[in-house]
């Protein structure tokens, strides 16, 4: 059994994304835990250097939590493509990598590519996942996995969200994650599904 996250508690949530931390900042209010950013406390990003979600959100979470003495939650998302061979996946993040910082407009335009390349007929099935780690300074964490499944569309289609939401059309909906609300999106997305997880073991 997850240990749990009492009321009043003080959680540093290892990212230096801002739409990322104030989507598990609004997730986490009802619960009365006090979230705080890693930028907030000046922590620098650790290599992410592992193969696979969990073990980048397994670094993440264990180096902000051996940094500040908080229990740290950390996660690890990405989208895989089927007829990629899952790729990007954990180099979700690494396609939109330019000189002048990321850059998912050329990531989308990126994957769409290698589509036509390989000749995939549609529809390109995929998922975006997430692996949400809570870790605590003694070292110990728990893992909470979280999926939603979909396909990538093309051309892109909205402008709300983030990273490759423009291109993903969730499964049983019409709209791609960029043209959603994204208070509705956090309904329903990959980290949502992690999200549940984790309230049943950590929270509720």
């Amino acid at each position: 059994m997850s240990r749990r996250l009492e009321r009043g508690t003080r959680l540093l949530v290892a990212t230096h994304n801002r739409g990322k931390l104030e989507e598990i900042a609004h997730l986490l209010e009802p619960y009365g835990v006090t979230v705080v950013g890693a930028a907030e406390m000046d922590l620098p990003e650790p290599e992410e250097t592992g193969t696979t979600f969990v073990e980048n959100a397994r670094i993440k979470a264990h180096a902000a939590a051996k940094a500040t003495g908080l229990p740290a939650l950390a996660d690890d998302s990405g989208i895989e493509v089927d007829a990629l061979g899952k790729a990007p996946g954990v180099y979700t993040a690494d396609w939109a990598e330019t000189p002048d910082g990321r850059d998912f407009t050329m990531a989308m335009e990126k994957t769409h590519a290698r589509l036509v390349e390989a000749g995939a007929a549609e529809p390109w099935t995929a998922r975006f996942c997430c692996t949400l780690v809570l870790a605590w300074p003694d070292g110990t964490d728990a893992v909470f996995p979280g999926v939603m499944e979909g396909r990538v569309v093309w051309p892109m289609r909205g402008d709300q969200g983030h990273g490759y939401d423009p291109i993903f059309q969730p499964e049983g909906h019409d709209l791609t994650f960029g043209e959603m609300d994204r208070w509705e999106k956090n309904k329903i997305s990959h980290r949502a599904d992690a999200f549940r997880k984790f309230v049943a073991g950590c929270l509720a």
